[in-house]
């Protein structure tokens, strides 16, 4: 199948048309049923598949539906030197082309003085939220005999909690946000053992891992609307001493220009027993059935 046809004209005289002579509305019409990445590849193509691809119309459908206020912490977040702005650099504008937002959504934009996170995936533009350690509750925090924050370049917040050991564990957090209308899912990201480099090679340290096969952890999460979810997981030492995402529980946002709170929580207060050795990076928030890539999932 070529890029281009013969067809008869007025004057008897065949004349050869190709993918470049396509009106750019057309063109428009076809670039709605693609994803992002797929349209940016096509704008390849030629000039009238290049206009098209930039226009508009293409991309308002690919938004999220309350981009205008992800778009609004964004240019703030710029504005105050925590984003990144556009794809030069230069301060995010609200008064941008609609791919341009799309671009920029894509960038995380911190908020809430930097402990929380969002973006949207590039492939089908949903909303991802990361809520770091240093934005929730931590029972004892502040207590150098039993927790302690660790640089590492493992979190995207650069910082995690780490427990030594401590009889009670309660950790909460909440968040409030206006989410794009949805189904959702919430995971803790939680690593046993304290990972470090040595000789440019990545090791980890379980000798404070103890406790967590005794009695489950109990994790919780309700909504503003009244959606709840509990589910309850024995902690294990991954073999090559990774990352986890243990599932929370889901929950559905109907309407995107309503404001939602979340309240999400890990205890395990059996203190018959001490428990430690437990980095606590973030709480992620995905659209439900996202996998992240290499992603260690632990569901009930």
């Amino acid at each position: 199948m070529g890029a281009g046809s013969s067809i008869l004209g007025a004057d008897g005289e065949w004349g050869v048309t190709s993918l470049g002579d396509m009106p750019e509305s057309c063109v428009a019409a076809v670039l709605l049923y693609l994803d992002p990445p797929e349209i940016c590849q096509v704008a390849r193509l030629n000039r009238a598949f290049r206009g098209a691809a930039s226009a508009d119309c293409v991309w308002a459908v690919k938004l999220p539906a309350n981009y205008r206020y992800l778009a609004a912490l964004a240019a703030a977040a710029d504005d105050e030197g925590r984003g990144d702005g556009d794809c030069n650099g230069n301060p995010f504008s609200l008064a941008a082309t609609k791919k341009e937002i799309y671009a920029r959504l894509c960038r995380p934009t911190l908020f809430e003085a930097g402990t929380k996170e969002f973006w949207i995936l590039k492939n089908k533009g949903g909303l991802c939220i990361s809520i770091s350690s240093k934005a929730m509750t931590i029972t004892g925090i502040d207590d150098r005999r039993y927790w302690s924050h660790l640089a590492t370049e493992e979190s995207r917040f650069h910082s995690v909690a780490y427990l030594q050991q401590i009889w009670w564990l309660e950790v909460d957090g909440e968040l409030e946000f206006c989410f794009p209308a949805g189904s959702y899912s919430l995971f803790f990201h939680l690593h046993l053992g304290r990972p470090y480099r040595r000789m440019g090679r990545r090791l980890c340290a379980t000798e404070h891992v103890h406790g967590w096969d005794v009695t489950p952890t109990r994790f919780q999460l309700s909504t503003s609307d009244e959606q709840q979810a509990t589910s309850e997981y024995y902690l294990h030492l991954h073999e090559q001493g990774g990352w986890k995402l243990y599932h929370v529980g889901d929950f559905v946002v109907s309407n995107s220009d309503e404001s939602m709170k979340l309240k999400f929580s890990m205890m395990q207060i059996d203190c018959t027993h001490m428990k430690g050795g437990l980095c606590v990076d973030s709480v992620f928030i995905y659209p439900k059935g996202y996998k992240p890539g290499k992603a260690n999932i632990v569901c009930m």
